[in-house]
C-alpha cells in the first residue's frame, strides 16, 4: 500500500474534524475534500511535498491555473479558495504551519452572469413532461419537478426530504439547507396535489423490509434514497422530452426565484424561501424588466402617485 501524503493525512483529518467537531453537512464536506485533492494533486505536480513549503504564491498561482487551464467559473473558483482559507486556517490554528498562505489572497470577482432562467409557459411544459407513459415512476418524477419549482430546492435537498418532514395542512416542507440550516418553505397547491399522489399511491410499492427507504420521501426504483445525481437525470430526462437544453435542477431554482421576483415578490421573502444566508446572493434575481421597474415606481413612489398626468 502506498504511503499517504503528509498533505493529503492532514485533509483527512480536516475532514474528520469538519464531520465530528463542526458538524457540517456531508455536501459541504464532500466539496472540501474534492477541492482540496485538486489542490493536492497540483501542488504535487509542482513539486511541493511538504506543508511548510506551501507560499502565498503558490495559492495564487493555483487560482490562475482553475481560471486558466481548468476554465472555471468565479464562482467556482471561490469556493476553492473558500476551501484552502477554512483548511490552512485550521491548520494555522493547530500549530501545524507557522504561515497561512491563503489569508490575504483575494477571492475572484464574484459570478455576475445572470442564472439560466426557464419561461412560465416553458416550464409549465417540463412539469407536464411525466405521463403515465414515461413508466411507473412517472408520479414521483411528477411530483419532484413540481416541488423544485414550486419551492426552489436544490438537489441535494430534495432528496434529504423525509415524510416527516412534509406537513400537508400547511402545504409546506421543512427543509434542511446548507450548514444544516432548517427552513420551512410552502410549496403551493399544485405541487401539494402531487406529493400527495405520489406518497398515496406510488411510495408504497417501492417500500422495502429493513428501513431502507430512511423515510425519505422520493425514493429510488429499489426502494432507496434518491440520490443528487439521480435528480439531475430525472430533470435533464424530461427537459430533453420537451426540447429544453441545459436544463439541471439549478434551473428550476432560479426559475422560480426569478418568476418570484418578477411577480413581485419582495426579495427578502425569496431569501427565505431559498435559504440564502446573504442578502447579496439573492439580488441577483433581481434583473427584471426596466419597464417593470419604472411601472413600480409610477404605482407605489409617494411622489409618483400625487403627480398630475402628464397629456400627450
Amino acid at each position: 500500500m502506498a504511503a499517504i501524503s503528509p498533505f493529503a493525512q492532514q485533509v483527512r483529518e480536516f475532514l474528520g474534524h469538519c464531520r465530528i467537531e463542526c458538524g457540517l453537512s456531508p455536501a459541504t464536506i464532500e466539496a472540501y475534500g474534492r477541492d482540496l485533492s485538486m489542490l493536492g494533486r497540483w501542488l504535487s505536480e509542482q513539486g511541493v511535498t511538504s506543508l511548510p513549503a506551501i507560499k502565498m504564491a503558490h495559492i495564487a498561482e493555483h487560482i490562475r491555473w482553475l481560471s486558466r487551464d481548468r476554465r472555471m467559473e468565479p464562482s467556482s473558483i471561490a469556493r476553492h479558495l473558500a476551501s484552502m482559507r477554512v483548511f490552512f486556517r485550521h491548520l494555522h490554528s493547530r500549530g501545524t504551519i507557522e504561515r497561512d498562505p491563503a489569508r490575504l489572497q483575494e477571492r475572484p470577482t464574484k459570478w455576475k452572469r445572470l442564472p439560466g432562467v426557464v419561461s412560465p409557459s416553458q416550464m409549465g411544459k417540463l412539469m407536464e413532461a411525466p405521463t403515465p407513459e414515461s413508466g411507473d415512476l412517472w408520479l414521483r418524477d411528477r411530483a419532484i419537478l413540481e416541488v423544485m419549482y414550486a419551492a426552489g430546492l436544490r438537489a441535494s435537498e430534495l432528496g434529504s426530504l423525509t415524510i416527516t418532514d412534509f406537513r400537508p395542512t400547511l402545504a409546506s416542507l421543512v427543509v434542511w439547507g446548507k450548514g444544516s440550516k432548517q427552513r420551512i418553505v410552502p410549496i403551493g397547491l399544485q405541487a401539494l396535489c402531487w406529493v400527495n399522489r405520489w406518497i398515496a399511491e406510488g411510495r408504497e410499492k417501492l417500500l422495502q423490509p429493513g428501513g431502507i427507504d430512511k423515510g425519505r420521501i422520493f425514493l429510488s426504483k429499489r426502494g432507496r434514497p434518491l440520490e443528487r445525481v439521480a435528480v439531475w437525470q430525472i430533470v435533464k430526462r424530461y427537459a430533453a422530452k420537451v426540447g429544453l437544453r441545459d436544463i439541471h435542477p439549478h434551473v428550476l431554482r432560479h426559475s422560480c426565484a426569478t418568476h418570484l421576483v418578477i411577480g413581485g415578490a419582495d426579495l427578502r421573502v425569496v431569501q427565505e424561501l431559498l435559504g440564502h444566508s446573504n442578502i447579496g446572493t439573492t439580488q441577483i434575481y433581481t434583473h427584471v424588466d426596466r419597464t417593470q421597474l419604472a411601472q413600480v415606481l409610477r404605482d407605489f413612489h409617494p411622489r409618483e402617485r400625487s403627480a398630475p398626468r402628464l397629456s400627450a
